[in-house]
């Protein structure tokens, strides 16, 4: 296979997540650069990697890294000014996710990217550190049957720092997009309608949103029923996959296959990937996509049914209503 040469436009925090991921992966790929306007933490991420090439300004990065990739990790707010420069570039593109801060922005750059003749993969990591994939595969094996409903809690506290305190949404675009990106997967099919409801806890300092609960529609009868809490003390995460012969109790490390009137699991899969491993997997994703000439399964084209279903979220929210999609994209 070949070595690739990638670049990182952003050395903030969520950084850590994808060198850590790439540094045992030097068959497949070479961290050889890494761009950010802030030079301390620019040159203590490049020190504490070995990364060759530091640069401060996009431009210099774009001309003068000779990378083959480049991965977005910049905050959402700057998102366009940063990716338009790199497509026109003609670099391929792994963005980090949510893809981007509104489903109208998404659109464009997904449009100026078929434009252009450019592949962009986006960083749903979840689909493998969750156990989506998992389940998508016992699902689609008939082991439950058809499934009717899917009901998702996720709560925790969480007090962000920096740029995510000033964004409008907040919760939803930090966990509810790997959520509705896994809800897709597992089901194989797109939102028919979304409503929500959603408020902020004075126990979080943000701007946004940091309690949601939201019922998701889908083209094939089933249900989800999300709810979303960055204020509580009391964590939990855990998904219920309900089915017509049996029903699916999962965690990010298991899944347990129940049947009517067992009490305990009658079956057990364990799931053991870790956020960094399956950040390089997205990656490599992308990187298969340029080999053979397909789409990647993480393609800008695919993420944009993710994004549709969390801007419907936020459009319910405020116009109190469910909003409608047609084939995953909003009517």
């Amino acid at each position: 296979m070949k070595t690739y040469k990638v670049g990182l436009v952003g050395a903030g925090g969520v950084t850590e997540l994808h060198l850590e991921g790439y540094k045992n992966q030097k068959d497949r790929i070479e961290v050889v650069a890494i761009c950010d306007p802030n030079v301390e933490i620019l040159t203590r991420k490049a020190e504490q990697y070995g990364i060759p090439h530091q640069f401060t300004a996009l431009d210099d990065f774009i001309q003068n890294s000779g990378i083959d990739v480049a991965i977005v990790c910049t905050p959402t707010s700057i998102r366009k000014q940063v990716v338009f420069p790199l497509l026109e570039a003609g670099l391929p593109l792994f963005v980090e996710k949510p893809f981007s801060d509104t489903l109208i922005d998404a659109i464009e750059v997904t449009n100026k990217a078929a434009m252009l003749g450019v592949p962009i993969s986006v960083n749903q990591n979840f689909r493998r550190h969750f156990t989506f994939d998992v389940v998508k595969d016992i699902v689609s094996q008939d082991t439950i049957g058809k499934v009717t409903s899917i009901v998702f809690n996720n709560m925790f506290f969480r007090q962000d720092t920096g740029w995510r305190l000033q964004c409008e949404r907040h919760a939803l675009s930090v966990m509810g997009i790997h959520w509705f990106d896994g809800f897709r997967q597992i089901l194989g099919s797109e939102a028919v309608s979304v409503s929500s409801l959603m408020r902020s806890s004075s126990a979080i300092e943000c701007a946004g949103e940091t309690d949601a609960t939201v019922q998701v529609a889908f083209e094939n009868g089933a249900i989800a029923t999300y709810v979303q809490s960055f204020s509580s003390p009391f964590p939990r995460t855990e998904m219920i996959v309900i089915g017509e012969t049996g029903t699916l109790y999962c965690t990010h490390n298991s899944v347990e296959l129940y049947r009517n009137g067992s009490r305990t699991p009658i079956q057990t899969w364990d799931n053991d990937v870790s956020r960094e491993t399956a950040t390089f997997e997205g990656l490599n994703q992308l990187l298969s996509s340029l080999e053979t000439g397909g789409e990647a399964p993480n393609s800008a084209q695919d993420n944009l049914k993710t994004v549709a279903m969390l801007d419907a979220a936020y459009r319910s929210a405020i116009e109190q209503r469910p909003i409608l999609l047609n084939q995953g994209v909003l009517v």
